[in-house]
């Protein structure tokens, strides 16, 4: 998985079909994702409940992308090794899910998966700045975590405009998750971001029997984000 600041949209499987995902990853992949979300919940931090390790170890022989595995979940310490192991690429942990991030992110770097930090609307970019060095993403929560379908909160453009002087020239990602689609990823885009999570605006109108209409939403977005308009 090499490091490069291209527009990347990762949509999310919590808006797939839940009874035909592997199709439904496939599906994306083939009409243009680059990375595939999974959003992990556990009902205790987020109001919401999804994918154990079983579930995740199942999606990976379908992903023959980058598994982009975010965990919302309280404490996230004990399941590190159990997602890295149901082949996760990426771990993102949240920052205010344990008193020790820098630990958190030691662990998901120890389990061989790049290390992603994420931010609740809340939380202020300072908050990672003596973590940069630990972090290979940073996810900027646009929505409160635990629902998909939420409105785009405007007011993290700043922190991801902060973030992206913060980190300068190291290889990190900001990720942006929530309310993505093709009226917010130019704001976001513009900002700094290069990761756009996507569930509602892929999935949308398509399915595993209409996967164009996936191909077509992922277009929308990332030529909404890179400035083209058609």
């Amino acid at each position: 998985m090499s490091f490069d600041r291209t527009l990347k949209i990762a949509p999310s499987i919590l808006s797939a079909d839940f009874a035909d995902f592997g199709r439904e990853i496939r599906a994306i992949e083939d009409q243009g994702a680059d990375w595939v979300h999974v959003d992990v919940m556990d009902g205790h931090f987020v109001p919401n409940l999804t994918f154990g390790p079983p579930a995740v170890k199942a999606f990976r022989p379908h992903v023959k992308t980058v598994m982009d595995v975010h965990l919302m979940i309280a404490p996230v310490d004990p399941f590190i090794a159990a997602y890295a192991e149901a082949g996760a690429d990426v771990i993102t942990a949240h920052f205010e899910a344990g008193p020790h991030p820098h630990r958190t992110l030691q662990a998901i770097r120890a389990a061989g998966c790049k290390a992603g930090l994420a931010l609740n609307p809340g939380t202020p970019a300072a908050s990672v700045e003596y973590l940069l060095d630990m972090v290979d993403l940073v996810c900027v929560m646009t929505v409160n975590p635990g629902f998909g379908g939420q409105k785009f909160i405007h007011s993290q453009v700043d922190k991801i405009k902060q973030l992206r002087r913060m980190i300068g020239t190291r290889p990190v990602h900001i990720e942006i998750d929530g309310g993505v689609d093709p009226t917010t990823a130019p704001l976001v885009a513009d900002a700094g971001a290069d990761v756009l999570v996507a569930g509602s605006a892929v999935f949308k109108g398509g399915s595993v029997d209409t996967p164009q209409v996936y191909g077509q939403n992922i277009r929308a977005i990332r030529e909404a984000g890179q400035g083209v308009y058609i």
